[in-house]
Order: structure tokens, then sequence, then C-alpha cells
């Protein structure tokens, strides 16, 4: 098992950034795919990014290609999202989620576990 914690999160203008982090427990994080999915208010979860395990390969929502950047670290057990160039519909909370011998897979079914979510506000 592995268990995630997200940090990051915060208030921030229009145009500007944020750096989100996820933390991951266990001795095995090269192994997993990570991705990072998003819900806004009264809105259904969706799909940010994600990386694989292998290879870290990487996939975006098109909503956010070019602007967001997901990284690994795995000396660290740590997930990056480099949030640049944030807009008002960015706003929501995000999840970190892990799947084992994962993909970069967009879909929410296919992750076993998530963290607890950090807020994301950008005001315009």
């Amino acid at each position: 098992q592995v268990q995630l914690v997200e940090s990051g999160g915060g208030l921030v203008q229009a145009g500007g950034s944020l750096r989100l982090s996820c933390a991951a427990s266990g001795r095995t994080f090269s192994r997993y795919g990570m991705g990072w999915f998003r819900q806004a208010p009264g809105k259904e979860r969706e799909f940010v990014a994600a990386i694989s395990w292998k290879w870290s390969n990487t996939a975006y929502a098109d909503s956010v290609k070019g602007r967001f950047t997901i990284s690994r670290d795995n000396a660290k057990n740590t997930v990056i999202l480099q949030m640049n160039s944030l807009k008002p519909e960015d706003t929501a909370v995000y999840y970190c989620a892990a799947r084992y011998w994962g993909a970069a897979d967009s879909s929410s079914d296919e992750y076993h576990y998530w963290g607890q979510g950090t807020q994301v506000t950008v005001s315009s």
C-alpha cells in the first residue's frame, strides 16, 4: 500500500504559479504510475496530468497542456505538479493518485490510492 499527502495549494492571482507536491510512503514508489486530478464545486472529478512508473511518460488534459508540468523524483518519493499561467477555471481541490505498475492513465478508475486533496484558488 501507499499513502499520499498533497501540499502546496493556496490562493494565487490569475497568471500566477503554484507548485503542488505529493509525498508517498513506502519503498516501491518507483513502481507506481502517478496522476493528478481535480474537482471543482458542483463538478465531477477530472483528469489533470499523469506520469508512468517506467520511462516517466506523461499525459495532460487539453485544458492544462502547455501550462502544467508533471514530474517525479523517485529518490524522494515525490511527484510534482508545476502550474503556470493559472486561470480562475483552475480553481479546484487537487488530488494525487497512484496505481501500481501504472502507465500515464487519465481514467480515475485506474487508480487505487488517493490523497486527501489540496485546495487551489485562482482569483481573477
